[in-house]
């Protein structure tokens, strides 16, 4: 195992919160958190560490991406008209690696992020390898042809664990979806539940 693969499952314990909804993830057998310590009694956190905690479970969601990388999205998030909040979560389902994820060619978003790098990817018709990769309404994006028949893409279509939202019109038989339109929170399928506004109090500060 990989140790990237192998950071999902500690960002599970961390979090206290199986974050991505996984029939495997260790918190269904463990809610205590990873180390020698991790079994000790938590005491009330403060206001800071609720708001560091919704910061750490949503990052972490999305693949665990660099805090430079966050906190870029957040600053074009809050540089936007409207709700900083609702505008965050648009931007970071609007990515390359969550679309893949969200349109069941991929087990995970680890794997998602892997696979657009290796260059399986198009976007309307043209290469694409950067998982942060921003897509627009109406863009398509298709697994290339040679990739089609990986075992693991025919294995992540018919995971039942999770539907692909009505924000995306994926296509299984042609491999092929469709970014219909940069959804609202409330629209958002996350297995837990998440709290971008105390994202924004963090970053705030």
């Amino acid at each position: 195992m990989s140790k990237r693969e192998s950071s999902k499952h500690k960002i599970d314990r961390r979090m206290g919160e199986n974050i991505w909804g996984r029939p495997k993830s260790p918190v269904n057998r463990r809610e205590y958190g990873p180390g020698q310590h991790g079994q000790r009694r938590k005491g009330k956190l403060s206001d800071f560490g609720v708001q560091l905690r919704a910061k750490q479970k949503l990052k972490g969601y999305y693949g665990e991406l660099r805090e430079k990388q966050f906190l870029a999205i957040f600053e074009e998030a809050n540089r936007r008209k409207g709700d900083t909040g609702e505008n965050l979560v648009g931007l970071l389902e609007s990515r390359l690696d969550a679309i893949v994820y969200r349109a069941k060619f991929v087990p995970t978003v680890f794997a998602a992020r892997q696979f657009v790098n290796h260059g399986h990817v198009t976007v309307n018709g043209v290469k694409v390898n950067v998982g942060s990769y921003r897509c627009k309404a109406g863009d398509v994006i298709a697994i290339r042809e040679r990739s089609k028949q990986l075992a693991s893409v025919i294995e992540a279509t018919q995971l039942a664990e999770r539907d692909v939202p009505d924000y995306i019109d994926a296509d299984h038989n042609k491999m092929t979806a469709t970014f219909v339109r940069v959804p609202a929170l409330a629209d958002i399928p996350y297995p837990v539940i998440m709290e971008p506004n105390l994202v924004v109090e963090f970053y705030s500060r």
